[in-house]
């Protein structure tokens, strides 16, 4: 399984309804929202990296009031629990 972290930056007041629309991805196991630069810190599990960028791109990006997203991609030998 392949893993990726995605910081999101929403249209300011609608940071809850960017939340509640990005739970409804598939393959997005955790989403929090955020303080500072970011409004949503989202973790998102597929079986390839392909189909992380297809869920980031297809789906999250084109979740209404999304600005912007930063992603981290996981570098599986460096990291803990």
């Amino acid at each position: 399984m392949e893993i990726a972290y995605v910081l999101v930056k929403s249209t300011i007041a609608h940071e809850m309804e960017v939340l509640r629309e990005i739970l409804k991805i598939d393959g997005v196991k955790e989403v929090k929202g955020t303080f500072g630069v970011y409004d949503v810190f989202v973790k998102i599990q597929a079986s390839s990296k392909n189909d992380i960028e297809k869920i980031i791109t297809k789906n999250l990006r084109k979740v209404k009031n999304v600005v912007s997203t930063t992603t981290l991609s996981v570098i599986p030998e460096q990291g803990g629990k």
